[in-house]
């Protein structure tokens, strides 16, 4: 079988195009501020510190503004409470993200609930969360969004599909499991929610249509455990050799050639994700103007 590769690159490309576009068209032209991205970061993990240098490059390109607040390692939990509170009250700033992961003395529940939740361009504040499960206007998780995405924009079908999420993360296992089922034109999928400590999961990931793997482990999904022709979508982004080589949480060699689709890592679902992102900006920045 010919398994085709589903390029996030050029996908992201043609959105920040249409994201180009429509802050010329909606904000530029009105005469109204850009959209403007906060950052905030903590110590010195060095996969955060190249995401956030790609979401700033990625606001220069796509004519958003960007600021970035980086706490130096051991920062108190307090000096970013006091960060975020500084974003909440900025009038200048319309969405704002902390970069996790955090430090293990950090509360990461107290920061995510102390962002306001319409600054939270990612997602993460359990009011945008409830409002999604609910399917009412919110933010959604930007890699959950990514997801959903590269599936509708690659004309791929999920209505009626089953869905097999690996992972539960608040991040993408979770939110991207209510999404594929909801009740809409890109939706109405039967999900079946695993993770790595679901006994026999192949039993799950050999009856699946589509398989979404967060899991976090370098190659779990392999192709015996994947039947013909199933769609796979690898979220995973693990760091090999000392960060000098990036792999998914899919065996692409045992999985190619099986699969009718695959996301490729990198390239895949990572440049979608920082694209979502800065969709959900804009649409804080143009929430702001309709005001």
């Amino acid at each position: 079988m010919t398994t085709k590769l589903l390029n996030g690159n050029q996908l992201a490309k043609e959105i920040r195009k249409e994201i180009s576009i429509k802050i010329e068209k909606n904000i530029l032209n009105k005469k109204k501020r850009i959209p403007h991205l906060g950052i905030i970061l903590t110590g010195t993990n060095h996969s955060s510190i190249t995401y956030v240098k790609n979401k700033i490059k990625e606001c220069k390109n796509i004519g958003m503004q960007s600021s970035l607040v980086h706490l130096p390692v051991g920062s108190l939990e307090k000096k970013l409470l006091e960060e975020i509170n500084k974003m909440n009250k900025n009038p200048l700033i319309d969405g704002f993200i902390v970069q996790f992961p955090l430090e293990k003395h950090i509360n990461q529940d107290k920061i995510i609930l102390s962002i306001n939740p319409k600054k939270d361009v990612d997602g993460f504040h359990p009011e945008n969360f409830g409002k999604m499960a609910l399917d009412i206007k919110a933010f959604f998780p930007a890699t959950a969004l990514a997801i959903l995405t590269m599936l509708e924009r690659n004309k791929i079908k999920i209505y009626g599909k089953h869905t097999v999420v690996i992972g539960r993360s608040r991040i993408v296992g979770r939110p991207i499991s209510i999404l594929m089922s909801k009740k809409s034109d890109i939706g109405n999928s039967t999900v079946t929610l695993t993770h790595s400590n679901t006994p026999n999961i192949e039993y799950y990931t050999k009856l699946a249509d589509i398989i979404i793997v967060a899991v976090g482990i370098p190659g779990f999904l392999k192709g015996k455990m994947i039947k013909k022709g199933s769609i796979i979508i690898d979220v995973g982004i693990n760091s090999i050799n000392n960060e000098k080589k990036i792999q998914g949480d899919v065996d692409f060699q045992s999985v190619y050639g099986k699969a009718s689709y695959l996301t490729p890592v990198p390239g895949g679902i990572g440049p979608m994700t920082r694209v979502m992102l800065l969709k959900n900006t804009l649409i804080a920045a143009l929430n702001r103007i309709e005001k």
